[in-house]
C-alpha cells in the first residue's frame, strides 16, 4: 500500500512536471502603467491565458516608450514581445534618428507578429464653438498637452495647415480637457489613442462635440496613415470621420521558435472577437492593419497568415 502511494505521488509530479514545460512564458513590453495601450496588453494577457487553456502565460511589462521597447529587443533573451510603431524597427535597423550611434545587429533579427489597435488622431471641438473644419480653428482656443504622440502630432497638423500663430493654445493638462470644454476654457482638444477614446466617448456624452475629419490633402500633407472611425462610434456622429494614425504593432524576436510565435499569433486572432466584446478598440483590427506591417513577419507567425489566406507583401515574407 505504501508503494502504491508512493508510485502515486510520484505520477502527481510527473504530470505537473510535464504541465509546466507545456506552459509557454512570455514578457510583454507595453507602455506606461494606466494608458489605453498598457490595458491592451493586460486585456492580451488574459486573452492567451483564456485562448490557451492556460498554455500561454503572458508577464506584462510597464514602459517609458516605443523607442525602449525596441532597444531592450537587442539586451533581452527568451520570449520578448514588445509593441511600437513600425517606423521605429526601421529606424533601429537603419541606425537612423534616435538609434544614431546605437546600431547594433541584433535589431536586425526583429520581426513582426500581429497588428494592434493604432493611435489615431482626434481634433475634438465642441458644436457651440461653430468649428466644421480645420479652417475655423483660426481664432479659437485649443488644447494640445505636452509630450505625447498627439500634442506633438496636433502642433505638427497646426503648423501644416496654415495655423500656426492663429491658434491660441491653452495651458491647461490634457487629462483636465473634458471638464475645460465643457465649461468653455477650451474651443477644442487634441488627442491620439485607440479608437474609440475614453476621453472623446466621455466629452461626445457630456456636451456636444464634433471630431474633424481631414481632405485627402491634408492628409497627404502629414504623410501618415489614413484611417476611419466609423459613424455611430462616438454619441451623436452620424457620419465617418475621416482622420489619420500611426501603426502599431506587437514584435518579438528570432530567438522566439516558431511553433511558440505560431501559436502566440494564433491564439492573439481567435480571441479578437471577444476583446472586442469587452473593450470596443478591438473592433478595429482586422486583415486590413496587416499592410501597416513594414519589414519582416516572424516565420512562425507567417505560417500561420498562410495557413488562414492574409495576404502579405513580399517585404513581409
Amino acid at each position: 500500500m505504501k508503494l502504491l502511494k508512493t508510485l502515486g505521488l510520484a505520477g502527481v509530479a510527473i504530470t505537473f512536471a510535464f504541465s509546466a514545460q507545456a506552459e509557454t512564458r512570455i514578457t510583454y513590453k507595453s507602455a506606461k502603467a494606466g494608458s489605453s495601450y498598457y490595458q491592451m496588453a493586460v486585456q492580451i494577457a488574459e486573452a492567451m491565458k483564456k485562448g490557451s487553456s492556460g498554455g500561454i502565460i503572458v508577464t506584462v511589462e510597464e514602459s517609458q516608450g516605443s523607442v525602449q521597447n525596441v532597444t531592450e529587443a537587442a539586451v533581452r533573451s527568451g520570449n520578448y514581445v514588445f509593441t511600437t510603431p513600425p517606423v521605429l524597427v526601421g529606424l533601429a535597423q537603419g541606425g537612423k534618428a534616435m538609434f544614431e550611434g546605437k546600431e547594433n545587429p541584433k535589431f536586425n533579427d526583429i520581426r513582426a507578429l500581429f497588428p494592434i489597435p493604432s493611435l489615431t488622431m482626434h481634433f475634438v471641438v465642441s458644436e457651440k464653438s461653430g468649428i466644421k473644419e480645420f479652417a475655423d480653428l483660426e481664432g479659437k482656443t485649443i488644447l494640445l498637452g505636452t509630450g505625447s504622440f498627439g500634442a506633438r502630432e496636433g502642433a505638427k497638423y497646426i503648423e501644416l495647415f496654415g495655423l500656426k500663430d492663429k491658434v491660441t493654445l491653452a495651458n491647461v493638462e490634457l487629462s483636465n480637457a473634458v471638464s475645460a470644454l465643457k465649461n468653455g476654457q477650451i474651443d477644442g482638444f487634441v488627442t491620439a489613442g485607440s479608437f474609440p477614446a475614453p476621453n472623446v466617448i466621455e466629452a461626445a456624452a457630456g456636451t456636444g462635440v464634433n471630431v474633424l475629419s481631414l481632405n485627402e490633402e491634408q492628409i497627404k500633407q502629414t504623410k501618415r496613415t489614413k484611417l476611419i472611425i466609423p459613424a455611430g462610434t462616438y454619441a451623436k456622429q452620424d457620419e465617418d470621420i475621416v482622420t489619420t494614425s500611426l501603426p502599431v504593432v506587437a514584435y518579438t524576436t528570432l530567438q522566439m521558435d516558431d511553433d511558440t510565435a505560431y501559436q502566440l499569433t494564433k491564439t492573439y486572432w481567435s480571441q479578437i472577437a471577444d476583446m472586442g466584446n469587452d473593450a470596443a478598440w478591438w473592433n478595429g483590427v482586422n486583415e486590413g492593419l496587416m499592410a501597416n506591417i513594414s519589414g519582416k513577419i516572424h516565420p512562425g507567425a507567417m505560417r500561420y497568415y498562410e495557413e488562414i489566406g492574409f495576404n502579405l507583401t513580399p517585404d513581409q515574407k
